[in-house]
C-alpha cells in the first residue's frame, strides 16, 4: 500500500500521539519516584534516587510483592490446566450445547470487576463460610484467568489440522500418549503466550482482589493503593511502582 506523503506525515503524528498517551503518565511516576519532596509537588523541586533503598528495605512491600507472584503464579496454574481442558472439549468435540459453553467460559473476562467481586465474596462468605486468605483469592483470579488461556489454546486447536492427532491414534497410541506428544507440542506457544497474560492480569488485579483478599493479607496493587496518601510516603509508593513496572517487562 503507497501513502502519499501527506498521509505518511499523518500517521506519524498520530503514532507519536498514540505513544505519548501511553508512556507519558508512565514517565511521570518515573519523575515523582525521584522527587526528594515527601509532599507531592509539580514540577518536583530536585533529584533522588533514596526512594529506591526505602521501597527495597520496605518489608510490607516485599510481602505484598511475593504475594502477588504467589496469586499470579497459582491461579496461572489453574488456568493453563482447565482453560486447556475446557478448550480441548469445545474445539475437538461435537456435543449439544458446545456454543453455550463457550459463552459461560467467557462470560468472566466481560463482567464489571466489581460485580465479580461482590459474587465471590458472598460465595466465599455466606455461602462456604470460608475466611478471605490468598486462597480466595487464587481462585478469585482463576476465573477470569480461565478465559485468557481458553481464547489462546481454543484459537489455536481451530487454526491446527486434526491429521496428525488422527494419524497417532490410527497407529494405536492412545488419546493421552497423542495429546502429550502431538497436540501438547502443538498449543506450546499458545499456552505459553496465554499463560504469561493471565499472569500478568492477576498480578495487575485490584477490584476483584479488594473483595475476596484477608484482612492480613495485601497485593502489590492493594499495597499501592493502600500507601500513596499515607503521609511522607509518596515518593516510596511511586519507587515501587516503577519497580513494579520494570518487573512487569520481564515477560515481555
Amino acid at each position: 500500500m503507497t501513502f502519499s506523503p501527506l498521509t505518511k506525515n499523518l500517521l506519524r503524528v498520530a503514532v507519536a500521539i498514540t505513544l505519548g498517551f501511553i508512556y507519558i503518565p508512565l514517565l511521570i511516576i518515573l519523575i515523582y519516584s525521584t522527587n526528594p519532596n515527601q509532599v507531592l509537588a509539580w514540577p518536583p523541586d530536585g533529584f533522588t534516587l533514596s526512594w529506591f533503598p526505602k521501597a527495597i528495605q520496605d518489608q510490607a512491600a516485599r510481602d505484598a510483592l511475593w504475594n502477588s507472584v504467589k496469586v499470579g503464579a497459582a491461579a496461572t496454574a489453574i488456568a493453563l490446566v482447565l482453560g486447556t481442558l475446557a478448550s480441548l472439549a469445545v474445539a475437538r468435540h461435537r456435543f449439544f450445547g458446545r456454543e453455550s459453553i463457550t459463552f459461560l467460559v467467557l462470560i468472566p473476562i466481560a463482567l464489571p470487576g466489581i460485580v465479580t467481586g461482590i459474587a465471590l465474596n458472598a460465595t466465599f462468605t455466606q455461602v462456604f463460610d470460608m475466611k478471605l486468605t490468598l486462597f480466595t483469592v487464587i481462585v478469585a483470579h482463576a476465573t477470569f484467568c480461565i478465559v485468557i488461556v481458553f481464547n489462546n489454546a481454543a484459537a489455536r486447536l481451530r487454526r491446527m489440522s486434526t491429521t496428525l492427532e488422527d494419524a497417532s491414534a490410527d497407529l494405536g497410541a492412545t488419546p493421552w500418549t497423542t495429546f502429550r506428544r502431538v497436540t501438547l507440542p502443538n498449543m506450546r506457544s499458545a499456552l505459553v503466550a496465554g499463560g504469561l497474560l493471565a499472569f500478568a492480569l492477576s498480578f495487575d488485579e485490584i477490584v476483584v482482589t479488594n473483595f475476596t483478599i484477608g484482612a492480613g493479607d495485601q497485593t502489590l496493587p492493594i499495597y499501592i493503593f493502600n500507601t500513596l496518601f499515607r503521609p511522607n510516603q509518596p515518593g516510596k509508593v511511586y519507587a515501587v511502582a516503577v519497580i513494579a513496572i520494570l518487573l512487569s517487562m520481564i515477560p515481555v
